[in-house]
């Protein structure tokens, strides 16, 4: 592990998959890391495997929930006094079904993981870059290749990671007379225990089911790691 390089950074969904790969990636690089998610174990876990160092707590989020967002950043604010990257990782999918078959509260779970959670979380990490120094900060959210090609019976999934890069370039310009960056990443099928059966088929849009190859999570933590290092002024 590296020196501390004096920089704080937020990960949710940091419990499992990209998440957890990403957080211990800064950790490595000398980042103090707050990770969130819904459930407590697996941020335990998470921290364990880091060595349990000082430098990584968890907190349990509802990043849907406005009251659990500012939680979660008071806190980080309390134990490390800056935030300076915040990768807005959490989300999900609704079960695979034709649009007239998926239900308001499917529907509504997605909407509230993926696009609500990185509204609500850009927007009190938002706060904190604008009034801290120095000032600045970098926000990178999770798209996905959803966001330009969709699967089939992805509706709720698909519409919010469209959203999403709206959201994106939105950030990025309100926030760039404040030295605050907004980046996105796309990322494919990193293998995680959510990509656990791709190997065995996936619904492609040709309507066959083929096997999908995958890539580490490791390298989309890399990627993540490589964007929150860019000066400001960079965009990705």
């Amino acid at each position: 592990m590296k020196e501390d390089n004096g920089k704080v950074a937020i990960v949710t969904g940091g419990g499992s998959g990209i998440g957890k790969a990403s957080a211990l990636a800064l950790l490595e690089e000398g980042y103090s890391v707050v990770i969130s998610g819904r459930r407590e174990d697996p941020l335990s876990q998470t921290v364990k495997e880091s060595g349990e160092s000082s430098k990584i707590f968890g907190v349990t989020c509802d990043v849907g929930n406005p009251g659990s967002v500012k939680n979660l950043f008071k806190k980080t604010i309390d134990k490390f006094g800056r935030l300076d990257v915040l990768f807005n990782n959490a989300g999900g999918g609704a079960p695979k079904k034709l649009i007239e078959e998926l239900t308001y509260e499917d529907w509504q779970n997605v909407v509230d993981a993926n696009l609500t959670g990185t509204f609500l979380c850009s927007q009190e990490a938002i706060k904190i870059m604008k009034s801290q120094d120095p000032v600045g900060g970098r926000i990178i959210n999770n798209g996905s290749i959803s966001a330009h090609t969709p699967r089939p019976g992805s509706a709720a999934y698909t519409a919010t990671k469209h959203a999403i890069t709206g959201l994106t370039k939105s950030l990025s310009l309100d926030g760039r007379g404040f030295n605050i960056a907004c980046s996105q990443i796309d990322i494919g099928n990193a293998l995680t225990d959510l990509t656990a059966g791709f190997s065995k088929g996936a619904l492609q849009p040709i309507g066959q089911t083929l096997s999908v190859p995958t890539i580490d999570a490791i390298r989309v933590a890399e990627s993540v790691y490589h964007m929150a290092e860019l000066p400001l002024e960079a965009n990705v």
